[in-house]
């Protein structure tokens, strides 16, 4: 068996975990990350990156049914399915070996297997067996476990035809149709890219609308492109039950009415929330206390056992690479003893990457009313931009509120092309409390997508020139 010394133990080598554990070692702690599987966790290995890779391809698929629109006539395209997936796969292991690069460099110990917390001055780190294979004595711990797919009675989840995410992203064939359970951005992302290779979709939400956390206006725009592009989707109706039946699945759905309806198809998708991974790392043993199945934790990632953190999605939600690792950047340098005023969970980023693309921050306009501020709305389409015209992508709009009283940017909500990339802009304008007049006045090039930004809050003021 194995002993090592260190400062600091993280639990984890995901996107919380793995930031935590380098930004730790560069504040001059003495660092060992403990990670079961390949480093990155299910960000870099099974979701976020190789998920994009994949809906890239399912982009390009999209283009060639309209490339003549473009210029280019080609002759009838094959795809090759599982290079799509490959290359997924290709993205994803280079992500992870650049994890294992950035130890090297910053001089982040690594240890591989399942880590059991002791105490805050002892882990155990064992095998695939249960075996213990190291034991490491430190100073505190931060856990960063993650979630997997939340598990739902009546959802007989095989991994065969009723998948979770990762079996949805290594399928070697295209279905002919499948359903989605759930239609969040995992259930939304994966219903783009199979729609976009020919697979039929059907969408089951319990919601009214899918996308749910999103303002209700970009909902109804995403619920209009899909419909488009030819998926039906199921709003208002919970899952009863799902299981394999011979070669495909069988899905029974509870309408608003109360009517109950059998869908059929080649394979499911769970797509219904997750849950943190908090059992088998000795959390009960140590008095941790949880709340709805998440380690609870203060503003600086502390739990209620002195010594002990914990970050990302095990530390609840909302359950993003990015809000883990801006945990983790905070839980290092409090750790480090450097000032932090923790995480500003009100202003966190959601993006969804289907297209057209979903992004948001801070308030929707009902929850704007709902708390009682006066507000502004400035609204702007992609119709009436130019460079979205010239890339042959006009879906969607950017939409902002403000407070009417003093200006401030609330929320951004915005659905079309890149906006994933685009809702940066608003983060830094709400972390500084830009007012909308800041946001027009500032000159931003012409032509681009973010013209649309200054226009929308413009109009706000009535002082939009191209809308």
């Amino acid at each position: 068996m194995n002993t090592h010394k260190c400062d600091v133990v993280v639990v984890g080598g995901g996107p919380g975990g793995y930031v935590a554990a380098i930004r730790a070692s560069q504040l001059g702690k003495d660092v060992i990350c403990v990670e079961k599987d390949k480093l990155g966790g299910v960000c870099l290995n099974w979701g976020c990156i190789p998920s994009k890779a994949l809906l890239k391809s399912g982009e390009y698929a999209n283009f060639l049914k309209h490339a003549d629109e473009y210029g280019f006539g080609l002759p009838e395209v094959n795809v090759n399915f599982p290079q799509v997936i490959k290359r997924s796969r290709d993205v994803a292991d280079r992500m992870s070996n650049g994890i294992n690069f950035l130890f090297k460099k910053y001089k982040v110990r690594s240890v591989k297997g399942h880590g059991v917390v002791k105490s805050a001055k002892k882990i155990e780190v064992r095998d695939a067996n249960g075996n213990v294979t190291d034991t490491i004595e430190c100073n505190n711990v931060i856990i960063a476990t993650g979630a997997r797919p939340r598990m739902i009675p009546g959802i007989e989840v095989d991994r065969k035809r009723v998948l979770t995410s990762s079996e949805a992203m290594i399928q070697q064939e295209i279905p002919k149709n499948m359903i989605i359970m759930g239609a969040g951005a995992i259930g939304v992302e994966f219903a783009y890219f199979y729609n976009a290779f020919g697979t039929a979709v059907t969408i089951v939400e319990m919601m009214p609308n899918i996308v749910p956390v999103e303002d209700i206006e970009v909902s109804k725009e995403l619920e209009r492109n899909f419909k488009k592009a030819g998926m039906n989707l199921i709003t208002e109706a919970r899952v009863l039950s799902a299981k394999t039946v011979g070669e495909g699945v069988e899905i029974v759905v509870q309408k608003k009415d109360g009517s109950q309806e059998t869908l059929k198809a080649d394979i499911a998708l769970n797509a219904i929330g997750v849950q943190g991974n908090i059992e088998g790392i000795g959390l009960e043993e140590l008095g941790i206390a949880m709340e709805r199945g998440w380690i609870k934790v203060d503003k600086y990632l502390r739990t209620n056992v002195e010594g002990i953190f914990a970050i990302g999605d095990v530390a609840g939600p909302p359950w993003l690479a990015h809000k883990a690792s801006a945990e983790g950047l905070v839980c290092a340098e409090f750790l480090a003893g450097h000032h932090t005023d923790g995480v500003n969970y009100k202003n966190i980023p959601g993006c969804t990457y289907c297209q057209p693309q979903v992004a948001s921050i801070g308030l929707t306009e009902a929850k704007a009313r709902e708390a009682g501020y006066e507000i502004k709305v400035g609204k702007f389409p992609f119709t009436a931009n130019g460079k979205a015209h010239g890339i042959g992508k006009t879906n969607g709009f950017v939409k902002l509120i403000f407070d009417a009283k003093y200006g401030e940017l609330l929320g951004a909500h915005m659905i079309g092309p890149d906006v994933t990339e685009m809702i940066a802009e608003l983060g830094l304008a709400r972390e500084l409390e830009a007012t909308g007049p800041a946001i027009f006045k500032t000159i931003h090039a012409h032509p681009t997508l973010s013209e649309a930004v200054m226009e929308a809050a413009a109009g706000a003021w009535g002082e939009a020139v191209n809308f």
